[in-house]
């Protein structure tokens, strides 16, 4: 059995981290309806016209199904009869009823799975049908294949997206908005070409696309930012701002770019946008800081706000208390009078003897058997006294008859108490002196 083949770093002989290919999933749901009671034998005579009509019986009800029910029969076909349901397909196409273009239509997403020739030719044919039907059948076709087949609708998709009618422009961008999820970038040659429109509407919803493609579109993504925050229309602007805390988490430094383009911006959610691209950025980011602290003196109330919260999380207590006296030199606001005076409050220093207290760390708990160890020496553990032989922890010594609590607990006799090495050496704590001895003990 053949080994399965790992790239590896020809330095190093680490598997090198190659990037997962999505997985696009070319399945496309058939519906379900009464021609699914019409048998294989029938299909292809009824979708060519060689039978008028064909009965059955669909969910306990009777059916009569035509030409319309048979063509949209053909979706079931695959293996060898897929080309003979192709060929019925494309005639189909071709007939004067609406109602079997119609058909033929909600069934080509089906065929083109299997076999695809000239079936998108179609496609944009019946776009521009004289029958309203037939337009929707054609719409609602390019919305489902658009994520399927990006290279066979792309001019279609990109005429559709510029349509005056409104449901041929909403059923082309439905098809753009779920192109995103599995070719992102084709979705970013799309608004490329969008962001050059006149039209400010294009512009927007070219714009709106960005924040779903930022994160796998690569860096041509980053162009079309960069050129959306220099678009005269400010809605362009405020949308493409948006993006900026997404590209954050995975670009720092481009985020730290546009962020600081978006804040000397002349609107204010532009401005915002780009103070939130800096909350999502890595504090040791030294360009990063540097714009906090520049947008802590704004002339913008709420980008000032923003970036005085941003403050505790760039700089240690000292040098923000530094900068919280500086900025109240020139700060007119309450509110962020009132933050930066949090700022320079230190409970070690300003807070009440309670709250000072407060932050000194508790003593630690004596182990049990250091204190036994201890009372077992008649020595007292902190300012709890000593418990009397046999009393199990948390429970008092009973009281003497004046309600004072006992000082010493007796010693019974034949407890066993540790002797010091002194005890053991005849050494004591207590020297008596000596009497001085006298010359009448020699006389």
């Amino acid at each position: 059995m053949a080994r399965e083949y790992i790239a590896r770093d020809p330095r190093t002989g680490l598997p090198l981290n190659v990037k997962e290919t999505k997985h696009v999933d070319k399945t496309i749901a058939s519906e379900t309806g009464p021609w699914l009671s019409i048998s294989d034998a029938d299909v292809l005579p009824l979708a060519l016209g060689e039978i008028e009509s064909v009965d059955t019986r669909y969910l306990d009800a009777n059916h009569t199904h035509w030409r319309p029910a048979g063509v949209r029969a053909l979706g079931r076909f695959s293996g060898r009869r897929i080309k003979d349901a192709h060929a019925a397909l494309m005639i189909a196409f071709e007939q004067e009823e609406a109602e079997i273009r119609v058909a033929a239509l909600q069934v080509l997403p089906e065929i083109a799975i299997r076999k695809s020739d000239e079936l998108f030719d179609w496609l944009s044919v019946l776009l521009d049908d004289e029958d309203m039907a037939v337009q929707q059948a054609a719409s609602r076709c390019l919305t489902l294949t658009a994520p399927v087949f990006p290279s066979a609708v792309e001019t279609i998709l990109g005429n559709e997206l510029r349509s005056s009618q409104k449901t041929r422009f909403d059923a082309a961008w439905a098809g753009l908005n779920a192109l995103c999820e599995t070719w992102p970038e084709v979705v970013v040659n799309h608004v490329d070409t969008l962001l050059l429109e006149d039209d400010a509407k294009l512009r927007r919803k070219a714009a709106g696309l960005l924040r779903r493609v930022v994160q796998r579109g690569g860096s041509p993504v980053w162009d079309l930012i960069s050129w959306s925050l220099n678009d005269v229309d400010v809605e362009v602007r405020r949308i493409a701002s948006r993006t900026l805390p997404s590209l954050a988490k995975r670009e720092s430094r481009i985020a730290t770019v546009f962020a600081e383009r978006a804040m000397v911006d002349e609107d204010s959610k532009v401005r915002l946008s780009g103070i939130k691209a800096l909350q999502s950025i890595d504090t040791d980011h030294g360009r990063a800081r540097e714009l906090v602290v520049k947008g802590a003196r704004s002339k913008d109330i709420q980008v000032r706000k923003a970036c005085v919260e941003l403050l505790p999380r760039l700089f240690g207590d000292d040098v923000l208390r530094t900068m919280a006296i500086d900025l109240l030199k020139t700060e007119t606001d309450a509110k962020i009078i009132a933050s930066l005076n949090e700022l320079m409050f230190d409970v070690s220093m300003d807070g009440t003897e309670a709250q000072k207290n407060a932050q000194l760390a508790p003593t630690p708990a004596v182990p049990a058997i250091d204190r036994e160890v201890a009372e077992s020496q008649g020595k007292q553990v902190g300012l709890q006294p000593i418990r009397p032989s046999g009393q199990p922890d948390g429970e008092q010594a009973p009281k003497s008859a004046e309600g004072a609590q006992p000082s010493e607990a007796p010693v019974e006799p034949g407890a066993y108490r540790a002797v010091s090495q002194d005890e053991m050496m005849g050494y004591t704590d207590e020297f008596e002196d000596e009497e001085p001895e006298t010359d009448d003990e020699y006389f």
